[in-house]
């Protein structure tokens, strides 16, 4: 085990106090290796409530993994961070009674530090998405294996599963560079998605393959279907792998929703809580699309799966992998028709073999 361990924790509420929730996950401090990740909703409460409740989480946790170890906690939360190292006094009662179970829990083999909240975005993940249930009312807890790494399967040393990435081919609205969501037009591939289509088909990413996996949108089963048809299979079709849902914005240009919602695109482009009027947001998004890769590697573990989909689905993915947060998702460009290759071992690591592939 680690002789090290690493602590990041953030906690929040909407409307202070208001439907709060926290996060924590626990990592190798040498390597980065995510070993624990907590979050739960907590219902009405404040930010620093929820900030000490996702400290106290992220180190009952680590030492759950190893009572031995040393523990370096880092968190965007320079109160906390001041008043567990000493230096700031803490002054309401409630506040007291929590950090009082925070240092007996600490021991003296704690390090506290403050981090950015960039660098802080997986713990920030996991408390949008506590208090995000939080907001609709519901009791939702995680105490789980690390999003972006799946639990791994009794035998370590089965095949690796195979993920080939696909987008699908240009529509009429890919090429106006119109926004296209879930439940929205709905549009065919144009000639240059065929085209795409057939491409994809022929490329040597998806030789061997055993499945051809697609969303149920009809550009993602066209694409699919010259794929399979290529290699002689059928398609299963997934709903969990379709588009995100974007609301008011469906068929408009980047400019025309910028210009009708400044605030909410400039928000939505850099949260994965904020969504567009009427759609989804990218912790949404993201909770079905993981939900359906542990499936997918239930399913067809040890297989090569050629999975149709979409740029936020597949984006996701590849951010789960490389373990970077929601605040990446827009800076990842992937073209229709384009191949993107994942590996998940057996043991639950997983590795990046190719982006944006054409």
């Amino acid at each position: 085990m680690s002789a090290v361990l690493r602590v990041e924790a953030d906690g929040g509420s909407r409307g202070n106090p208001g439907p709060a929730g926290f996060g924590a996950v626990v990592k190798d401090a040498a390597t980065g290796e995510v070993l624990a990740e907590v979050a739960e909703s907590i219902g009405r409460a404040t930010n620093n409530v929820a900030e000490y409740r996702g400290l106290i989480a992220g180190l009952k946790a680590a030492r759950a993994i190893d009572p031995g170890a040393r523990v370096e906690v880092r968190m965007d939360s320079k109160l906390v961070v001041e008043q567990m190292s000493g230096r700031w006094q803490v002054k309401h009662a409630d506040m007291r009674v929590l950090a009082q179970e925070a240092r007996a829990l600490a021991g003296g083999d704690v390090d506290f530090g403050w981090i950015p909240r960039a660098q802080n975005s997986h713990a920030d993940r996991l408390a949008n998405e506590a208090m995000d249930a939080a907001a609709a009312g519901k009791q939702w807890q995680r105490t789980a294996a690390p999003t972006g790494r799946p639990a791994a399967p009794a035998n370590p040393d089965a095949p690796p599963t195979t993920i080939v990435l696909v987008r699908h081919g240009s529509t009429a609205l890919t090429e106006q560079r119109r926004v296209s969501g879930r439940y929205g037009e709905d549009p065919a591939l144009s000639e240059r998605g065929r085209a795409e289509a057939v491409a994809a088909a022929a490329c040597p990413d998806v030789v061997g393959a055993d499945v051809v996996l697609s969303s149920t949108l009809r550009r993602s089963r066209e694409t699919a279907r010259a794929i399979a048809d290529r290699l002689g299979l059928e398609v299963t079709v997934d709903p969990l792998w379709d588009e995100t849902d974007f609301g008011d914005w469906d068929g408009l240009t980047a400019g025309e929703v910028v210009k009708r919602w400044p605030a909410e695109f400039a928000a939505w482009n850099e949260s994965g809580s904020a969504a567009p009027p009427g759609g989804e947001s990218l912790l949404t998004v993201e909770r079905r699309v993981l939900q359906a890769r542990d499936a997918l590697l239930r399913r067809w573990a040890g297989q090569r799966v050629v999975l149709v989909t979409h740029g936020d689905p597949l984006r996701v993915l590849l951010r789960s992998v490389l373990g970077v947060g929601p605040q990446m998702q827009r800076r990842i460009h992937v073209d229709p028709g384009s191949r993107t290759l994942l590996r998940y071992r057996a043991d639950g690591t997983s590795e990046v073999l190719a982006v944006n592939r054409l």
